[in-house]
């Protein structure tokens, strides 16, 4: 795991120091986030990489996972689709399945610690036992919940109106709620094995491994395979500019265990392209970070085409890496792209078709997007910023109304 001080180069001394001085008066506090999943997505690699660095600057921070059976994933699957904006029907029973898992799991966390840092809507329900408590409570959407579902969130919204703060990752995503709400992007780490440099030699090894060819320019997603992600909807794109351009597509991912959809969708992505040899499906266990490292260098163009996005923190990989990214215009994507500038922001498959025969025809033009990219990203979603940012927090809500916090 890496050290604050390994981060210098990359960031600056003086990043590192206001992390100091931020931290200097939480020491010794605790903190707890809760989230529902170990691995796979972007709330465990982040919190893989933000709990032991908060550790370092002195905060007795920890993490836990809600537990729950395949009927709790299944009804928070149908919350995440209905709080995306999709028409999926949620039933009384439901709501009861949520309620009863998350009233087993408050026998087993005692939630003393003096933050609580609750991640998305699967745990969210765990702020009723926050009224036996004198500590400060947090609930940090990674979710769009630009257009969500009256019903799931009307359900949800006064579980969240209890915490102390609520935590978003783009102003489109703000609600209508009686408590704070504050802005705070994710971020990636570029010291980890997703991100940090690979020499050619193993980006090749790497690939021949996994029996991904060479030969041809490679378009890529990464992605979980998910509806909201759109896989099918990049195939039809790749096939429209197929005629005119010499490329492969690969569609890598793999899938969570909070998401019982994912087994159905990759079946469904496979069937679509297994009668063309230039498209190609790969499903990798979620710790598979080198390897997508790997296949994210060696592509000559990302894909992101979300229809629904909390921020897609695969933008911001891609683009650290120097790639021209083409994704969908939604959720937190266009934070990190700027339309013909720093990638090609897209509505339609048909959009998405175009920006790729373009990018593969001007390859001058894709490395100007690519460069400028890593610049935005460097300068606004590396973890050290993402870190500040929550030090921040801690200290607004342990200060609330307050308009200058001495440190």
């Amino acid at each position: 795991m890496a050290r604050l001080e390994e981060y210098r180069s990359i960031v600056g001394s003086d990043t590192l120091e206001e992390l100091a001085l931020l931290a200097r008066p939480l020491a010794g506090k605790s903190v707890l986030n809760v989230n529902s999943t170990a691995v796979g997505g972007g709330v465990a690699e982040i919190l893989s990489r933000m709990v032991p660095l908060l550790q370092e600057l002195g905060l007795d921070a920890r993490w836990e996972v809600v537990k729950g059976g395949e009927d709790f994933y299944a009804v928070t699957k149908k919350f995440h689709n209905a709080l995306h904006g999709d028409p999926t029907t949620v039933t009384p029973k439901d709501f009861q399945v949520y309620e009863d898992t998350l009233d087993e799991n408050l026998t087993r966390l005692p939630l003393e610690e003096d933050f609580i840092f609750i991640h998305d809507p699967q745990p969210a329900a765990l702020v009723k036992k926050r009224r036996a408590l004198k500590n400060r409570w947090m609930w940090r959407c990674h979710i769009d919940l630009s257009r969500p579902s009256p019903a799931v969130w009307e359900f949800l919204k006064p579980y969240i109106e209890q915490y102390d703060a609520c935590v978003f990752s783009a102003p489109s995503f703000a609600q209508s709620l009686r408590v704070p709400q504050m802005l705070i992007a994710p971020s990636i780490d570029p010291l980890s094995d997703k991100n940090r440099e690979l020499p050619t030699t193993e980006v090749r090894d790497i690939l021949e491994r996994l029996g991904i060819p060479n030969d041809k320019p490679l378009v890529t997603q990464v992605s979980r395979f998910d509806r909201l992600k759109d896989p099918l909807g990049v195939i039809e794109a790749f096939l429209k500019v197929k005629p005119y351009i010499n490329a492969r597509l690969l569609l890598v991912g793999g899938t969570a265990d909070d998401d019982p959809e994912g087994a159905q969708v990759l079946a469904e992505v496979r069937e679509r392209a297994k009668a063309d040899p230039d498209i190609l499906v790969l499903s990798l266990p979620p710790t598979s970070h080198v390897e997508i490292n790997a296949i994210q260098r060696a592509s000559a163009v990302i894909i992101q085409k979300s229809l629904r996005e909390g921020f897609g923190l695969t933008v911001s990989e891609a683009l650290w890496k120097g790639k021209p990214v083409i994704a969908g215009a939604v959720g937190g994507i266009p934070l990190q792209i700027t339309h013909k500038h720093s990638g090609a922001l897209v509505h339609t498959t048909d959009g998405a078709a175009y920006w790729l025969k373009v990018l593969l025809n001007d390859p001058a033009f894709a490395q100007r997007l690519g460069e400028s990219g890593r610049e935005h990203v460097k300068q606004n979603f590396l973890l050290t910023r993402h870190l500040r940012e929550y030090l921040m927090l801690f200290h607004a809500v342990l200060n609330p109304g307050t308009d200058m916090i001495r440190l």
